[in-house]
């Protein structure tokens, strides 16, 4: 039974197992990478992968245009791509469930304004939003992280709203008011865990997209700022050598290929593990 429960959510385990990697690198890239990411050698640059005639055991995935050894500095980029898609994504779920609750809780004007803020917010297209913010306070990484978090809020004050206006006219909501309890206490003792499985599962798909916005502000120079490795740093600077050096920018896309999806993957296996309706 137990096999056959965990074959059904195959594709989550795998997604697991992806981010668990990616994780583990993240936090242990010092031991783990081959060399240091910073490292400049002028006389391998440019070396292909081990695998391609030119190659060398030294530097598995090849170096970049200075020296720098690839595989090290993706394995240092994932402590960028997961920390930006961790943290912003923290800072947008705290501040959207809150809205959200109120929104959904309180309703009257308050949940107008809330909405009406909301509906403000998404009508600008979120890239543009967050590159005119990155670009009038600096790009670095602190910046980079408190205007994606600041700016996906949202969704989740969408969301939440939502079904906190389903959960207030339940019965058992209506029985803790009837006894007195504070409104506060209401929404945070019976609401919030009742929403508690759609916030996770939304939040583990927004890591993702996270991740992806800060490759593409890394792309563009709004991001991280060299020499830290950044997988969209990483395509940013292999650009310009697609057609006669491959590999600076193909390994940097897949890395953010591979994380995404491992996490995309993740977030679809405790969508199905939490509804009570697939079990």
């Amino acid at each position: 039974m137990i096999t056959k429960r965990l074959w059904k959510f195959r594709a989550g385990i795998a997604g697991l197992i992806v981010v668990g990697i990616m994780s583990f690198l993240a936090v242990f890239a010092q031991f783990v990478s081959p060399h240091d990411p910073y490292n400049q050698d002028i006389r391998s640059r440019l070396m292909p992968p081990v695998w391609l005639q030119g190659g060398s055991s030294k530097h598995l995935l090849g170096t970049d245009p200075v020296g720098r050894d690839i595989l090290s500095r993706i394995i240092y980029g994932a402590r960028v791509s997961l920390a930006t898609g961790a943290v912003s994504v923290l800072i947008s779920m705290i501040t959207g469930v809150i809205l959200g609750l109120l929104a959904g809780y309180c309703g009257g004007k308050t949940d107008s304004a809330i909405s009406a803020l909301v509906d403000v917010i998404m009508a600008f297209p979120f890239m543009l939003l967050a590159l005119t913010a990155v670009a009038v306070m600096g790009p670095s990484f602190k910046n980079m992280v408190i205007v994606l978090g600041v700016t996906g809020w949202p969704i989740y004050t969408r969301v939440v709203r939502a079904e906190t206006y389903g959960l207030k006219e339940l019965e058992f909501v209506a029985a803790a008011r009837a006894t007195g309890l504070p409104g506060s206490m209401i929404v945070f003792r019976h609401i919030l865990p009742n929403v508690f499985n759609t916030i996770l599962v939304t939040s583990s798909l927004e890591v993702a997209r996270m991740i992806i916005m800060e490759s593409f502000l890394s792309f563009l120079g709004l991001g991280v700022q060299p020499p830290t490795p950044s997988w969209g740093g990483m395509l940013g600077e292999g650009r310009m050598y697609m057609l006669t050096h491959w590999w600076l920018a193909t390994f940097p896309g897949l890395a953010i290929f591979v994380t995404t999806l491992g996490i995309n993957l993740l977030g679809d296996g405790l969508r199905d593990l939490l509804d009570p309706y697939r079990n």
